[in-house]
């Protein structure tokens, strides 16, 4: 059964004093569990809406969104919540960790949310994560005196804790050098494959993209199959 289903998805918001603004257009996306999905697009192509969507961050205003076979529209307040938190790990472009707290307390913070022994053995589960991406000796370290490699290597951490079925990484290498941002990549792609987390990825790197066994284009609001050679049109949504 596919983790992710939208048909016919739209998004459409209004603007005072101006004519609706359609941001995405009947997008058709099955994903399964275990998944790699790549979705590339230039900005203003609508990309981070679709993530917003797909994160349960956004709801559409049009056609069809299930999330694990529940439609998306019978989730609604704490349910909707407790889903995305249990199921769903972000891994933003610009880290957004929490200035003024350790790297332990970062990796830390989804599992205040948790329950029974999740959320007992916390802090030894955000420690170990934070060894599995290889920052072990970084517990006690603020973002402010960590590398960008480094801030990002939390954010994941972060983002993995509570082995999401779904990680969705908004441009993840975007910030980074060339051998840091492969080695990002592997990292993400290592987990999600030894937890079975499908991973759906939102770049406008060719490299990053071609690694994924499912590769589409994001252009003017409609999502397609990406095809080599194929260029986009120079209408730009939002």
């Amino acid at each position: 059964m596919s983790l992710l289903r939208l048909d016919g998805v739209e998004k459409t918001v209004r603007i005072p004093d101006a004519e609706p603004l359609t941001i995405l257009r009947g997008i058709e996306l099955d994903v399964a569990a275990g998944e790699r999905v790549s979705v590339v697009g230039r900005s203003g192509s609508g990309k981070s809406t679709l993530l917003n969507i797909l994160g349960l961050l956004d709801a559409p205003t049009g056609g069809s969104f299930a999330f694990d076979g529940v439609p998306v529209e019978r989730l609604r307040g704490r349910a909707r919540d407790r889903t995305r938190g249990a199921s769903v790990g972000f891994v933003f472009q610009q880290f957004n960790l929490l200035s003024g707290r350790t790297a332990l307390e970062n990796v830390m913070t989804p599992l205040l949310y948790a329950s029974g022994r999740a959320f007992w053995r916390r802090r030894a589960l955000a420690a170990e994560m934070l060894d599995r991406v290889g920052l072990g000796h970084r517990l006690d370290s603020r973002p402010e005196v960590l590398s960008g490699g480094e801030q990002q290597r939390v954010a994941i951490a972060r983002a993995l804790v509570r082995g999401p079925r779904l990680i969705l990484a908004d441009e993840p290498t975007g910030a980074l050098d060339v051998d840091t941002g492969a080695t990002v990549i592997d990292l993400l792609e290592e987990v999600a494959a030894e937890n079975g987390a499908a991973l759906v990825v939102i770049t406008h790197d060719p490299a990053v993209a071609a690694r994924s066994a499912s590769r589409y284009r994001l252009d003017a609001g409609r999502l397609r199959p990406d095809e080599p050679g194929v260029a986009e049109s120079d209408e730009v949504a939002a």
